[in-house]
Formats: structure tokens, C-alpha cells, sequence
């Protein structure tokens, strides 16, 4: 049996009130298009850039279930500007297992980033990034696009386990999901017992969370079918004040 249960949907209008007194929102496809003034039409266009993503070879468990892609932006005012490609780092105190290296991935296709869709993406959530922490004159953003596989028999998609990002905001928007059970999103209190948890499962479905706030992962995904192939693409998004992360 694979039991879902439904995310909690906060309404766009009620975006900036939810990060605030709850520090997350899980918002509809319509919601995120309202938010971000593209349709949902627009949005389901950029899935066709999860099958062109590169495998993960810096997985320390040995696994074939991960490919990703990675990019760098910085949102100022309304303007975008994708940086240098560099490498991904963060410190062992977010991430346990992968924290400390540098981690170069692949970047992202210039057909996705320079889609005006995409665009309009990374300013309506930079606008969610402003409601947490309002006065930041310049947003560092992280992009990851992501496909978990049940190639090996099982995939983890947070296989650092339970985590905050080092960030002011995460957004973590589901792409698809195919010929898969499991992937339930947790989400807990950094500092109190409370948690909630989930499963993300229409395309475009996106959870916020103020990352000062918030712990969050996903379960592990395995076939619908015996000896079936499935998988779980997201697209990851981080928002930094200050700067990127770095050794």
C-alpha cells in the first residue's frame, strides 16, 4: 500500500503571512504561477530539461540513483545574473556527508536559463526570499536540478538525512514523479518537536521553508513495479544573503 497524504496548500495571497508565522508554505502549481506570473502551461515546458541531466559522482554511499545539474545566479532589485560557473560547497555542519568538498557538477543548459519562464521563476521566489528576510539589496542563489532513480533498487533523495541548507530560503519544487512510492517530504521545527509530513505529487507543487527555521527531507523511493525503473525529478533553489557559501 502507498498512503499519501496531501501537503498542506497555503494560497499565493497568503504567502509572505505563512513563511512568517509558520517559517514554510507548500504552494499549488496555479499558486506558484500566480506568484511568479507565468502559467502553468509555461512552467511544465522546462520539464523537458530533467532528461538531460549528468550523473552524480560525488555520492560517498556509491550510488547510480542521483544525476543533477548546478548553476549560480545573484537576483539584485529585479535584475538576474547567472556568475561563473563554480563549485558547489557546504560546511560539514548542514551536510555531514558531503559537507567540506568542493563539488563540481555539470551547469545548466543556457535553453533553460535563458527562458524567460525561468527568470520569472527565480524572481517570484526571490520576492518569497525578500518576506523572510526583508533588506537584502542582493539575493545568491543556487540551482539544482535533480533526478532520484530507482536504478539501484532504491533512491535516496536527501541522503544526508535530515537538514537545514546554510541558507536564508529553500524552495523545492516537485517536477514529476514516475512509476514510484515513497519520496514523502518531512519537514520539523529546527528547535521544537513539531513536524509535518507530506508527499509532493502534482507537477509544479513547491514547498518554501525559512531554512533558519525549518529541518526538512524526503524518504527513499523505490519501484511501483518489480524490476521497473522510476524516478523523482525536483528542482532545488537556495536563496543567500551575504554571498555564496565556500571553504
Amino acid at each position: 500500500m502507498n498512503a499519501q497524504h496531501a501537503p498542506p496548500l497555503t494560497p499565493a495571497r497568503d504567502a509572505a503571512g505563512a513563511l512568517h508565522q509558520q517559517a514554510k508554505a507548500v504552494f499549488s502549481p496555479h499558486s506558484v504561477g500566480d506568484l511568479c506570473g507565468v502559467s502553468i502551461d509555461e512552467l511544465n515546458a522546462l520539464n523537458h530539461h530533467w532528461e538531460q541531466l549528468a550523473p552524480d559522482a560525488h555520492l560517498k554511499d556509491g550510488g547510480r540513483y542521483r544525476k543533477r545539474l548546478h548553476s549560480c545566479f545573484e537576483l539584485a532589485g529585479q535584475t538576474i545574473t547567472q556568475t561563473t560557473h563554480r563549485a558547489h560547497w557546504q560546511p560539514l555542519a548542514y551536510n555531514a556527508l558531503h559537507g567540506g568538498i568542493e563539488r563540481w557538477f555539470e551547469p545548466m543548459a543556457q535553453a533553460m536559463t535563458s527562458n524567460p519562464t525561468w527568470t520569472a521563476l527565480l524572481r517570484g521566489m526571490g520576492a518569497l526570499a525578500d518576506a523572510v528576510k526583508p533588506g537584502v539589496d542582493r539575493w545568491f542563489i543556487e540551482a539544482h536540478p535533480f533526478r532520484i532513480d530507482t536504478t539501484d533498487g532504491i533512491g535516496r533523495p536527501t541522503p544526508e538525512g535530515a537538514h537545514r541548507d546554510g541558507v536564508d530560503l529553500v524552495v523545492v519544487c516537485l517536477v514529476g514523479r514516475h512509476q514510484i512510492k515513497g519520496g514523502e517530504t518531512r519537514v520539523f521545527d529546527a528547535d521544537g518537536p513539531n513536524g509535518q509530513r507530506f508527499t509532493l505529487s502534482e507537477p509544479w507543487t513547491t514547498l518554501v521553508l525559512d531554512d533558519a527555521r525549518m529541518i526538512h527531507e524526503t524518504t527513499p523511493i523505490q519501484p511501483l513495479m518489480p524490476g521497473e525503473v522510476g524516478h523523482r525529478d525536483t528542482l532545488v533553489l537556495t536563496y543567500r544573503s551575504g554571498g555564496f557559501q565556500g571553504p
